[in-house]
């Protein structure tokens, strides 16, 4: 039946219009912005999910940026002893060539004093970010003589977050420690023997004291050559310890790629599908609109009935 008060071929177009219509702007959207997701209206779940993980994935990026900063201040120590090795074998040397007899030992001591001035050089110079691993000052307030470089952040199954860290105890590779109370490896004193019985450290010891002898002269060799073997092992453990934050560095780089691909497996929307699908929808929405105007057209035929 025709009626010019209900059109239903219309009306039937229009809502298949508007369908598409609808559909055409989803589509374009998730063209746009390449999300399949992209508020919680067009999934619930994914959205929170992805939500969240990328939340993480920020924090993870802070923890990259607190594993590289850990790793400078490993490296500038490692470099520091490093340094300071080679000047103690060189303190070592001065000792062995005071020990010949009848050389100056005045003018030996005199270099001996310009390298432990270099040693204390590097020993301050061995600092980032305001941290010195190797000159210490045990009695400051706040010390702690563990260190700790953030180097994860952990959501448990139930939700709760933790941070994970990796601590380094600088108390076994610091060279000086200002607390007269304590003492790092070079300043640690100790006390000859022979005629002379000097206490002194290797930051102060003097050949040139008052009844000095070779006996003296050959503890203070073998000292020096325990420190030499202290710095080496504290060496290779900053070694470890920059390796393992290396390592957590990677790792996290690694995490981070791996729960961004998961967020994009969730939410992405598939380019070329979208593409095709935009393709079908422009012509539905020609054809529909085409189809509207035909059903609009019906009325103008029955006002044709009446001329």
């Amino acid at each position: 039946m025709s009626s010019i008060m209900t059109n239903s071929a219309a009306m039937t177009a229009l809502k298949s219009l508007q369908a598409t219509n609808q559909a055409l702007e989803t589509t374009q959207a998730r063209i746009s912005t390449g999300l399949r997701v992209g508020e919680a209206s067009d999934n619930a779940a994914y959205w929170s999910i992805a939500t969240t993980m990328r939340s993480d994935n920020k924090a993870l990026s802070s923890v990259q940026d607190a594993l590289g900063l850990g790793a400078a201040k490993a490296d500038v120590a490692y470099t520091g002893i490093n340094s300071a090795i080679d000047v103690v074998d060189e303190i070592k040397s001065k000792l062995v060539a005071a020990r010949e007899p009848g050389v100056d030992k005045a003018k030996i001591q005199s270099e001996i004093g310009e390298l432990q001035n270099q040693l204390t050089s590097i020993a301050t110079s061995a600092s980032f970010s305001g941290e010195n691993w190797l000159s210490q000052d045990s009695a400051a307030t706040g010390y702690t003589a563990t260190k700790q470089v953030v180097a994860s952040f952990n959501r448990a199954a139930d939700g709760t977050v933790s941070v994970g860290t990796v601590d380094i105890d600088t108390s076994a590779i610091k060279l000086f420690d200002a607390n007269a109370a304590a003492s790092g490896i070079l300043d640690t004193d100790f006390t000859t023997t022979g005629a002379g019985a000097v206490t002194v450290s290797i930051s102060t010891l003097d050949i040139t004291a008052a009844n000095f002898d070779d006996t003296d002269l050959d503890e203070m060799i073998s000292e020096v050559d325990t420190a030499i073997s202290s710095m080496t092992t504290a060496a290779s453990d900053i070694g470890s310890s920059k390796g393992r934050i290396d390592m957590q560095n990677d790792f996290v780089s690694n995490l981070m790629n791996a729960i961004e691909r998961g967020i994009g497996a969730l939410v992405d929307a598939d380019m070329t599908k979208e593409s095709t699908r935009l393709s079908a929808l422009q012509t539905q929405q020609q054809l529909g609109t085409q189809a509207l105007a035909i059903a609009n057209g019906s009325s103008q035929t029955i006002l044709s009935l009446f001329r």
